[in-house]
């Protein structure tokens, strides 16, 4: 998966594309992450304890991390990027700018 938790993405489909935020979250076996501001859910919930109040709980969902391309600073928009070996560690690059995100 080309998307790490910490990274700063850009959606790029759906109903929240365009927006930048912070990767919460990420599972590789299923291809999704967790972006900060996006895909909110409603969870209903019950007060399970004395004095615990139930309501409702806003909270992101989970998106496929083929909707979203690491955000460069540089061009200020989301990028494809590749993967070189530098000194025997994989580096991911930008395409374009060769900006290096690792």
């Amino acid at each position: 998966m080309h998307i790490k938790k910490g990274d700063k993405v850009q959606v790029i489909s759906g109903k929240y594309k365009g927006v930048v935020g912070e990767v919460k979250q990420a599972f590789p076996k299923e291809n999704r992450v967790i972006v900060e501001g996006v895909n909110i859910q409603k969870r209903h919930t019950k007060p399970t304890q004395m004095g615990q109040e139930g309501g409702i709980i806003d909270k992101e969902g989970a998106i496929d991390a083929s909707k979203v391309l690491l955000y460069s600073e540089e061009l200020k928009r989301g990028v494809r990027t590749s993967i070189e070996f530098i000194d025997g560690k994989k580096v991911r690059v930008c395409k374009k700018t060769n900006e290096k995100f690792d």
